[in-house]
């Protein structure tokens, strides 16, 4: 798709968000575009069912799918499988990213933090669906570094029960810190403080 469809769209499925984690959603990328979204199996969402923008806020709606055999069942924990709580929180700061270079944040996406995380229940192997329901604080563009950023509140469901909640969670999206020659050694082969 051109990217001002993209910017004007509001819902994309599976295949949109597995071809945007390779670089291969938007054929006319302005430069700089260099936002990813993990590809299968990290990639905690199947499909965006919307995005919104309101001046610095706004709200998205996303959803995944539960499969029986997901690789994190195998793993966490053997006779108690369970969804690790932690990769809610990192489905929020996927939508986040993506919801910053939805609104034209140029750049490479990075997790920031969160605020208090709480959670009241538990994703397991038969359970249906789980949905994230995201409402955006603050989204900001930085004019002297480029940088975008953007804060939300996340509420997760799954099944339609309310299981936890993800405060003040913090995404940002930077110019110049992509390492797109991996596995060479490059200026950004070695991690540390972001310098862009």
């Amino acid at each position: 798709m051109k990217y001002t469809e993209f910017r004007e769209r509001q819902h994309f499925g599976l295949e949109d968000l597995v071809a945007f984690s390779y670089g291969r959603l938007v054929e006319d990328p302005p430069a700089d575009f260099d936002a990813r979204l993990p590809s299968p199996p990290l990639l905690m969402v199947d499909r965006i069912l919307s995005c919104t923008s309101d001046g610095r806020r706004g709200s998205i709606r996303a959803e995944q799918d539960i499969r029986m055999d997901a690789w994190y069942f195998q793993c966490h924990m053997p006779g108690d499988p369970v969804q690790p709580g932690c990769l809610c929180v990192d489905a929020v700061w996927q939508l986040l990213g993506f919801y910053c270079v939805w609104r034209g944040a140029l750049g490479a996406g990075r997790a920031l933090g969160c605020g208090e995380v709480s959670f009241n229940g538990q994703i397991r192997p038969f359970n249906k669906c789980v949905r994230y329901e995201i409402e955006v604080r603050r989204y900001s563009q930085l004019k002297e570094s480029g940088a975008s950023l953007v804060i939300a509140d996340g509420d997760v469901y799954v099944d339609n029960e309310l299981i936890a909640q993800v405060k003040e969670a913090r995404t940002g999206i930077f110019r110049g810190i992509s390492y797109p020659d991996y596995p060479k050694r490059s200026v950004h082969s070695v991690g540390g403080i972001m310098r862009s």
